[in-house]
């Protein structure tokens, strides 16, 4: 994970807080969140992801006293990718409701152990989250507690140890798309939790919020937003980039 060190520095660098910036105007705010960052206060006590763009929004607004940032999704501290933040109360309550109705669409990019994945499947298993592990486990049939996840994933490119996935949920069940595919062979490398054979550098996954579509809340437009991988030689081959 990070350190505070660290955070400290990227909160005072607001240059560095635009690089991950992929849109912004008075009322969202979309930004590439980075592998070890936290999305919003824990036991930790470590800086957020919230507490970044609160200070970000603070001295590029030129604003005094408290910033209001509303939540509308989280990503886990392991995981990257794109999210969306409101600015305004009246955005953050429609965001909720096209979340809460299943309205927006999302897709996920994985790095997944195994080659020999099938080049698409529908997986559907029954779910259980072990509130005390802060893991999810799969049944074979339906238990009291568990609920329906349903994913599809399609196979992206063969790597020379790894697959990449793209991953579509039908439903949003906690590390829903961890557990999944570990369960049927392929787990996420680096998730540890879940299955890989090895942990990452800074304890990150392999796993990618990569594209994001909804209705703007104020403008009714329809908005698509695309995050880039991040910056390491796994992800670039992926993206046909070196680094």
């Amino acid at each position: 994970m990070l350190k505070k060190e660290t955070f400290q520095i990227v909160m005072n660098n607001i240059e560095l807080i635009k690089k991950n910036l992929i849109y912004e105007d008075n009322h969202l705010i979309i930004y590439n969140k980075q592998p070890g960052l936290l999305v919003q206060g824990d036991k930790t006590g470590d800086i957020t992801l919230l507490d970044i763009i609160k200070r970000y929004l603070k001295i590029t607004k030129k604003k005094q006293g408290n910033i209001y940032l509303g939540l509308v999704h989280r990503l886990d501290r392991t995981s990257s990718g794109v999210m969306v933040f409101a600015k305004t109360s009246k955005a953050l309550s429609r965001l909720n409701k096209q979340f809460k109705n299943r309205e927006v669409f999302k897709k996920y990019w994985a790095i997944v152990e195994g080659k020999n994945i099938p080049k698409r499947e529908k997986l559907i298993n029954w779910v259980y989250k072990n509130q005390k592990k802060n893991k999810s486990f799969i049944s074979k049939t339906e238990l009291e507690g568990s609920k329906k996840a349903v994913l599809t994933y399609s196979l992206i490119k063969k790597l020379r140890n790894y697959s990449l996935i793209q991953v579509e949920l039908d439903t949003g069940r906690h590390h829903q798309i961890r557990c999944q595919m570990a369960y049927h062979g392929f787990p996420i490398k680096g998730d540890i939790k879940y299955g890989a054979r090895r942990t990452n550098k800074k304890s990150s996954i392999y796993l990618h919020s990569r594209e994001i579509i909804f209705i703007h809340p104020v403008t009714k437009k329809k908005l698509s937003f695309t995050a880039k991988c991040p910056r390491d030689s796994l992800w670039g081959a992926c993206e046909g980039v070196s680094f």
